[in-house]
């Protein structure tokens, strides 16, 4: 019996493929190196000094030091930590956060639990190309502002947002900055001190790395609580015993984009390009959601004239994508991030989320599009 053929995967925003090297370095983790890093023996040595040495492989990346490198297990741990860990050590005349009207859920619903507890939370919006308005978060930041917290670049646009310019105008109001970068480590430059940035988030399976493991950087002299309690690993921020061997995957995923950065951000962009030239040739009228310029090389949010994104897809079993963030699927509401963008109901459920990776060939793009192409044309997706 022929095996049916794998879908195009053109759904890297949601996760990504371990890279071959990333699994090497993990086996003999999960097959000699099982010792416990906080035993004092050899067994726990050699695990310990695998997970320290991803802790400096992941610093040189980021551009801090070994010791502000704390691990999770993912984006939305590190993301809860940095929001209830900063505000759980805010002043009592510091209740107040700013946000923005785009955040992953990971970061939306800490805030949202905030309001809860008696905190003032504001919401920043965007413009038309999802990017932060940066005059309504100067509006919105004072003297009672505990936190700032901005994603990097928006999972579902690939938008960028100013991040820098967030900082130094929460700092000026004393307070403390973090941003969501699950989706921009691997992608584009990230450097702590370029941003200015107080707390940053990383999730491994984002950038060729395991599930289940993730970073929250910490800058010296942040105050920060622990959310959860137990022994005093990850110097008593962070406890449990941890997760060694993905640990040791997420390191050395980071030293290959390290390494690589250049030219791995190059291939991405000419794939996502390619990728538009021969969907917009082929299908009149296409839209692109998201900044022209400050965008992430690898994202491309298009909406499909007349037709449904999830219907286009569903016509379209040759590609595995998504119609907004993976987060959210199983429902056909409209994003609100495109809404907060100001699109439509309706432009907004014409929208697919196309997003490339390292392993994407230009075979299956041109491929891919000829797919959804002719897809859309059958008119199988029309509204």
């Amino acid at each position: 019996m022929t095996k049916e053929p794998m879908p195009i995967y053109l759904d890297h925003n949601a996760t990504t493929p371990l890279l071959p090297e990333v699994v090497d370095a993990m086996l003999p983790y999960l097959r000699a190196h099982f010792g416990n890093p906080s035993s004092g023996h050899r067994y726990g040595g050699a695990a310990r000094a695998g997970v320290e040495r991803a802790r400096e492989q992941i610093a040189v990346l980021l551009g801090c030091a070994p010791d502000e490198v704390f691990f999770t297990s993912g984006g939305t741990e590190a993301n809860n930590l940095a929001i209830r860990g900063v505000t759980d050590a805010a002043p009592a005349e510091r209740r107040h956060v700013v946000t923005t009207a785009i955040e992953h859920p990971a970061t939306a619903n800490p805030c949202r639990h905030l309001e809860t507890q008696g905190w003032r939370v504001d919401y920043v919006g965007v413009d038309a190309c999802c990017r932060l308005r940066l005059d309504d978060l100067g509006a919105r930041v004072g003297g009672q502002t505990a936190l700032v917290t901005v994603i990097h670049a928006n999972n579902e646009t690939g938008t960028l947002q100013p991040v820098a310019e967030v900082a130094a105008l929460a700092h000026r109001h004393g307070a403390h900055v973090h941003t969501d970068a699950a989706q921009s480590v691997g992608k584009v430059a990230v450097n702590v001190d370029a941003l200015g940035v107080d707390l940053l988030s990383i999730a491994g399976h984002k950038l060729n790395a395991p599930k289940g493991v993730g970073v929250l950087y910490v800058r010296r002299g942040t105050p920060i609580r622990p959310f959860t309690r137990g022994a005093d690993h990850e110097r008593g921020l962070r406890p449990g015993t941890e997760n060694v061997a993905s640990i040791v995957g997420l390191g050395v995923a980071c030293h290959s984009v390290a390494t690589t950065l250049a030219s791995r951000t190059a291939r991405l962009l000419a794939l996502r390009e390619q990728l538009w030239h021969l969907l917009a040739s082929g299908v009149p009228g296409m839209k692109r959601n998201g900044h022209d310029s400050e965008q992430l090389p690898n994202t491309l949010s298009v909406r499909f004239p007349r037709a449904r994104g999830t219907a286009l897809l569903d016509a379209t079993p040759e590609v595995a994508a998504s119609t907004g963030s993976a987060c959210h699927e199983g429902h056909v509401n409209p994003s609100s991030v495109l809404l907060a963008m100001g699109l439509e109901a309706d432009e907004a459920l014409e929208t697919v989320r196309l997003s490339v990776g390292t392993t994407t060939t230009a075979e299956e793009i041109a491929r891919a599009a000829a797919a959804l192409v002719n897809a859309w044309r059958a008119g199988d997706a029309r509204r």
